[in-house]
């Protein structure tokens, strides 16, 4: 179940019979920074955001523990950084939110982390299973180039598939939050609450 407003979108999750995962997203002002070490002030704000949801949602809201409450700056990475920018470096690279922060928009962060795991795992198996010519023994130097292939082949295969998640979330992100009243338009009143069978 999601919320919007002008400036911000919240989501509520049932996780089992007793837990509730939810979030609230907006973009702080300068005065609202100073609510990151103070989940009481934090809880109030997302309160007063959220006067207009149904009472049951506000319940949740009240009813969460504040030490259960946790402000999580998210960044954006814009995809343009990982066309033209370094993943992997000799054999060192990024993976996970690392290499696509994104908004819970979608609901694929985990997932991206996961399938980044399965082709990192593959990509050095690869090449540190592939037999060396016969009667040479492998050296430090040679694992070391081995490792460097494995991280280059895994930055190759998911590049685009993260800039294709990373611009996803932040159209959906843009769409749901947008102020301006063409995207007020969009969300609220054209094809998008057909499109989601909302009408």
């Amino acid at each position: 179940m999601q919320f919007h407003g002008r400036g911000f979108r919240s989501g509520f999750v049932p996780c089992d019979d007793q837990t509730v995962y939810w979030f609230f997203i907006w973009t702080p002002s300068g005065q609202e920074n100073e609510m990151e070490d103070n989940p009481v002030e934090l809880k109030r704000h997302v309160l007063r955001k959220l006067e207009n949801v149904p009472e049951e949602i506000r319940a949740i809201i009240e009813n969460t523990n504040l030490d259960g409450i946790i402000l999580s700056p998210l960044r954006y990475r814009h995809p343009w950084e990982l066309l033209w920018g370094n993943i992997s470096k000799g054999n060192v690279c990024v993976a996970g939110d690392a290499l696509h922060p994104m908004t819970p928009d979608i609901g694929q962060g985990g997932c991206a982390a996961l399938e980044d795991g399965v082709v990192l795992a593959r990509c050095l198996a690869e090449v540190l299973l592939k037999e060396l010519p016969s009667g040479e023994k492998a050296e430090k130097e040679e694992y070391s180039k081995r490792i460097e292939m494995g991280l280059k082949k895994y930055a190759k295969e998911r590049r685009w598939r993260s800039i294709e998640l990373i611009s996803t979330s932040y159209m959906v992100g843009f769409i749901q939050q947008g102020d301006e009243t063409v995207m007020n338009f969009i969300r609220d009143k054209s094809w998008l609450p057909t499109w989601l069978g909302l009408c």
